[in-house]
């Protein structure tokens, strides 16, 4: 006998109970694929929430999506501070010549007021908008950097390698600064209507850090940040390695897992134990080449590794789909999920 299909919310739910739902959930992390639904240019699209708001709602019934993603682009946390931000034609705005110009400057920083900072406003009033239409049916992911893994953007990655390595006093106060910022930051998030959290951390993974340094840095910062988010948290290392720092993530209290194209689904659930969801892990920049029918056999092999039991959400591997994945890879990737992820899993 089938199982009664489930709202998006209850399917993801019971997903990160470690359960059986009626199908496995997919997460389509799809941000300025909305702006090609209006039919504007990226940088417009941001301009206004409303664009948002309409962008993502389309997506969602285009594409039979099980959430609703209010991230807006990474380098918002930056424009929040001051920092420039640099629109592309055919990708996701960038951060500009870092704000923070000398570790001195790291002693006389603070934190932006968040409700009176434009920029991130219209992610919060998009948020309360989003809510509104949706109500309880599907989840709506916010997004907060974390505090380890910001500062590339503040620094650049060179000079904030110097900072970790070689100035842990000044290390020590950014990080104070970051973490106040990303937990005021998530909570409001949560507060206008997010369901979750997804926490970027790329930092985290060994592909990035090795992973002693992680233990003595970015993991204690977790430890002491997603307590203090006062909803669930979903661990994205934005394309890097997951599967050998789980044991890590399980431990800041997290949920879910991002994983990376790079992980074998097989060793990741085996290590993840049933103590916290897989989120993957399909090739987001290998998908703009994808040839028809391609889609349904990486989203096959996902489910077939990883399905089993629950535990698992099909997804890009980096937490934002590339602008130039077609439409009719998405289209494939969401029927293939239909067609595969029903549960029970007979067919493996």
């Amino acid at each position: 006998m089938s199982k009664i299909q489930m709202t998006s919310l209850e399917r993801v739910l019971k997903t990160l109970g470690q359960e059986e739902p009626d199908r496995v959930p997919m997460f389509l992390m799809l941000t300025m694929h909305g702006a090609k639904e209006l039919g504007m240019t990226i940088k417009e699209y941001f301009s206004k929430a409303e664009n948002v708001v309409e962008g993502q709602l389309k997506l969602r019934k285009k594409y039979n999506n099980d959430c609703i993603y209010s991230f807006f682009y990474a380098a918002v946390e930056i424009e929040a501070w001051g920092g420039e931000v640099i629109y592309f034609e055919d990708g996701p705005p960038n951060s500009g010549e870092p704000f923070i110009r000398s570790f001195d400057q790291i002693n006389n920083i603070s934190i932006p007021d968040i409700r009176n900072t434009a920029c991130l406003g219209k992610v919060l009033t998009a948020i309360e908008s989003l809510k509104a239409n949706v109500e309880n049916e599907v989840p709506i992911i916010g997004v907060a950097m974390s505090p380890y893994s910001l500062p590339v953007m503040q620094l650049g990655f060179e000079k904030y390698l110097e900072l970790l390595y070689y100035k842990p006093k000044e290390f020590s106060r950014l990080m104070k600064v970051n973490e106040a910022f990303c937990i005021s930051w998530a909570n409001a998030q949560l507060e206008a209507g997010a369901t979750a959290i997804c926490y970027f951390d790329p930092l985290a993974s060994p592909t990035i850090i090795e992973k002693e340094m992680y233990k003595k840095t970015g993991f204690e910062v977790a430890k002491r940040v997603i307590p203090q988010i006062n909803g669930p948290t979903a661990t994205h290392l934005a394309s890097g390695r997951a599967t050998s720092v789980i044991d890590e993530l399980v431990a800041t209290g997290t949920f879910i897992a991002g994983i990376s194209s790079l992980d074998d689904i097989d060793k990741a659930k085996e290590a993840a134990n049933k103590r916290l969801t897989l989120l993957g892990n399909l090739n987001g920049l290998e998908m703009i080449d994808w040839k028809i029918g391609q889609a349904e056999i990486e989203v096959k092999n996902i489910i077939r590794k990883g399905g089993k039991d629950g535990g698992l959400i099909v997804s890009d591997n980096h937490g934002e789909i590339p602008w130039q994945v077609s439409d009719d890879v998405l289209l494939e990737v969401s029927e293939a999920v239909k067609k595969w992820g029903n549960y029970p899993l007979d067919w493996i």
